[in-house]
């Protein structure tokens, strides 16, 4: 069986994941920002890791309370150990982490923040990109370059089409309003609007998104140079 995702609302827009390997039963979390709801979503089960994608506070926020309480190993990037909650596993690229019989990859993903790493998991396939991509969108250059997001985002070409991506945040929609000033007579990118609204009005998320449907609509994707990547980060800035 292949693994288990599940997503958990924090704060107004970030999501929480909940890995579940169904082989062994082992849970881990992906950017705990706040602790009650992995609480609320473990009831009597056990946490085995916490896996951290970069430092802001917004997806670091509950680490600490839940190791403190289950005995969740921290895992984050060797690099930013200063300014994470300590470490039980400092990671780097090319690492792999084991969550039950589930295997991830560690990718160094910098550019929204030094130091970001994401997770790919070959069995899902699942890639839990932190802040780096969103759907129809990446994230704010805080302390990466654009030449670092334009690298990073290539480094995704390596994973397969049919590649599930969670991302850190519900951006989908503000997201998809700029991609279509950019192509509004696209045809694919309305038929998209108009599925995540509907997930939207019912409740739902719109994640997780495929990669492959990211690789043809998402215009940071699509972007051939850090030029032009830098340009139009430079305009969802101020959208």
């Amino acid at each position: 069986m292949k693994m288990h995702v599940t997503p958990l609302r924090a704060f107004g827009d970030n999501y929480i994941w909940m890995i579940h390997d169904p082989q062994t039963g082992t849970i881990a979390v992906v950017d705990p920002g706040e602790a009650a709801p992995v609480f609320e979503a473990l009831e009597n089960a056990s946490l085995d890791a916490i896996l951290l994608t970069h430092h802001h506070q917004d997806h670091i926020g509950g680490a600490e309370a839940l190791r403190s309480v289950t005995g969740a190993r921290i895992i984050g990037a060797a690099s930013q150990a200063h300014r994470l909650p300590r470490l039980d596993v400092a990671v780097k690229e090319g690492d792999v982490i084991e969550v039950g019989a589930l295997r991830g990859n560690v990718m160094e993903t910098p550019g929204h923040v030094l130091g970001h790493l994401s997770f790919f998991f070959p069995e899902g396939p699942a890639l839990f990109s932190g802040d780096t991509l969103f759907s129809m969108g990446c994230g704010r250059l805080f302390e990466g370059t654009p030449e670092m997001m334009f690298q990073t985002l290539k480094k995704y070409a390596a994973l397969p089409d049919e590649t599930k991506l969670y991302c850190g945040h519900e951006y989908t929609l503000s997201n998809l309003a700029f991609a279509r000033t950019l192509n509004p007579n696209d045809d694919a990118l309305r038929a998209y609007d108009l599925k995540a609204r509907a997930l939207r009005d019912a409740g739902q998320p719109t994640l997780p998104s495929l990669l492959g449907e990211e690789r043809q609509l998402n215009p940071f994707l699509t972007a051939n140079s850090s030029g032009k990547l830098g340009q139009l980060r430079a305009l969802k800035d101020s959208f």
